[in-house]
């Protein structure tokens, strides 16, 4: 069985990695001023693959919900929603999501309209849902101490550079979201390709403890 490393590598120059793509399979793609960003599925979804006993629940945390993490609940949602229900928040949410990540994930055919930055106190309430996974995506929301989760979840760090602390030109910002999406939709597909069943829960947290060292 390959590790997350083991698969990343595979990956690296293949035709099926995060790249422009050929004209006969074109991705979704935004022009921004004389740039280009294209998405091309890194590791084919394949659905129904590992059995799921039930939905679980992925909570992704930063610091002010408005960016990276919000990223991250917007990719699991679309592309691992059938296994998955994913949440988001922040330790000092900033009440509202970054402009440019809603206009990046709407170029990109997202759906957006539930999409809030919020507390993760609200994760810790008595009637909250059990979290499964927790993954803090930024530095700062790693090293604070978390609130008690309802739940027993596996944790691991993803770090991911802060897009919105990105200056420049309007394009040269954009640029700094669309690296932060890339990053997280390569790291979001190794995860939904774990056998996560079949995996002690050792084993399991070694291989997404190794998805977060994936640049």
């Amino acid at each position: 069985q390959k590790t997350a490393y083991e698969i990343a590598s595979c990956l690296v120059g293949s035709e099926m990695c995060i790249r422009d793509s050929s004209p006969s399979k074109k991705p979704p793609s935004i022009s921004i001023e004389n740039s280009s960003f294209s998405i091309l599925n890194s590791i084919p979804f394949k659905k129904g693959r590992f059995p799921m006993l039930k939905k679980m629940n992925v909570l992704f945390l930063c610091t002010g919900n408005s960016a990276r993490s919000i990223l991250g609940e917007a990719i699991l949602r679309q592309h691992g929603g059938d296994r998955f229900n994913a949440y988001s928040a922040g330790s000092q949410p900033l009440g509202k999501v970054n402009i440019m990540t809603l206009e990046l994930l709407q170029n990109l055919k997202y759906e957006t309209k539930d999409l809030r930055s919020k507390s993760w106190e609200e994760f810790s309430k008595e009637d909250s849902p059990e979290i499964d996974f927790v993954f803090t995506v930024c530095g700062s929301a790693a090293e604070e101490t978390c609130p008690v989760w309802q739940g027993k979840p596996l944790s691991a760090h993803w770090g991911i550079d802060d897009p919105a602390a990105e200056e420049g030109t309007a394009s040269e910002r954009m640029q700094a979201f669309q690296q932060a999406f890339s990053q997280m939709y390569q790291r979001i597909e190794l995860f939904l390709n774990l056998p996560i069943h079949s995996l002690e829960r050792l084993a399991l947290k070694k291989e997404l403890d190794d998805i977060g060292k994936i640049q």
